[in-house]
């Protein structure tokens, strides 16, 4: 089994959650792989970047294969470094976009910076996995966000972001000969399961998703509650109605996988103490949840 979507962040953010005890983690639960996001503190962008969280996942040790993604910026210089990164190293999956701003610096939400990702990863001919965070800025609404009623977050980043989002991306991709895997990430709306189903007619490349647990199983209203502030997430979660819909797309092997999305964030900080929040979650995995598709890796 492999969680393809985790949070690992040592750097300057140790105090979060580190590669060590990621691992440690993932080896009890029965994990054979892990792949990490690259939106740490430094972040993952170059090869000494990859090179030094190698080494960190080295010196872990344990039976875990420790996969990452290498983050993408609008910077073409950067982009080819990145690609060549996922030829150099068995342990880079993929490279990452991150369409709209969440955890971290690595926003490229303009069309165009987006448009220009996509031609130059065709001229370097790549064919390996590119995960894109979904969520379109242009719908975020911050100044409704209420931190004593965190309902409210799921109105700062509404569902018109990722359905935006999902849309510009599959375009962009069909439109600029993408060749590679294209996956979107944690997706929270059954309206983009469906988009993707229509884009794979008109695609030349795979395209496969991944879903959360806490989105298949916990819902907006559920943030009313005296703790609501600990379900503040990046898309956030959606309705009941949503939630029912997605976990009936998984059910019917229409999401390719399960990916916990393991962030762990600060609820409280003190002089002599840093407590960790830990997510609420099932004691079940990420895995890939139907047979491949012709051409998938």
């Amino acid at each position: 089994m492999i969680d393809p979507h985790v949070h690992l962040r040592d750097g300057e953010e140790r105090h979060k959650e580190t590669v060590r005890h990621g691992l440690m983690l993932a080896g009890k639960l029965g994990l054979s792989a892990v792949f990490d996001m690259p939106n740490t503190r430094p972040p993952v962008l170059r090869r000494d970047d990859v090179l030094r969280r190698l080494a960190t996942a080295k010196a872990a040790a344990g039976n875990v294969f420790y996969g990452l993604y290498c983050g993408l910026t609008a910077d073409p210089e950067q982009v080819a470094g990145a690609v060549d990164c996922v030829r150099e190293f068995e342990q880079v999956v993929g490279l990452k976009l991150y369409a709209g701003q969440s955890t971290g610096n690595l926003a490229v939400p303009d069309s165009s910076s987006q448009k220009k990702i996509f031609r130059m990863l065709a001229e370097k001919n790549y064919r390996g996995v590119l995960a894109v965070h979904c969520e379109s800025e242009e719908f975020f609404q911050p100044e409704l966000w209420d931190r004593d009623h965190p309902l409210t977050h799921t109105m700062v980043r509404p569902p018109a972001s990722e359905l935006h989002a999902v849309n510009t991306i599959l375009e962009t991709a069909i439109q600029n000969s993408f060749e590679g895997i294209l996956h979107i990430c944690h997706i929270s709306l059954p309206e983009s399961v469906k988009m993707l189903e229509i884009a794979r007619e008109k695609a030349d490349f795979p395209i496969t998703c991944g879903a959360t647990p806490h989105h298949l199983l916990l819902h907006d209203m559920m943030m009313e509650n005296p703790e609501g502030l600990l379900l503040k997430i990046n898309p956030p979660l959606r309705s009941k109605k949503d939630r029912e819909g997605l976990m009936q797309l998984l059910l019917q092997g229409r999401i390719d996988w399960i990916e916990t999305d393991h962030a762990p964030h600060l609820k409280r900080k003190t002089r002599r103490t840093l407590r960790l929040r830990c997510a609420r979650l099932p004691r079940f995995a990420a895995f890939n949840t139907c047979p491949p598709r012709a051409g998938r890796r």
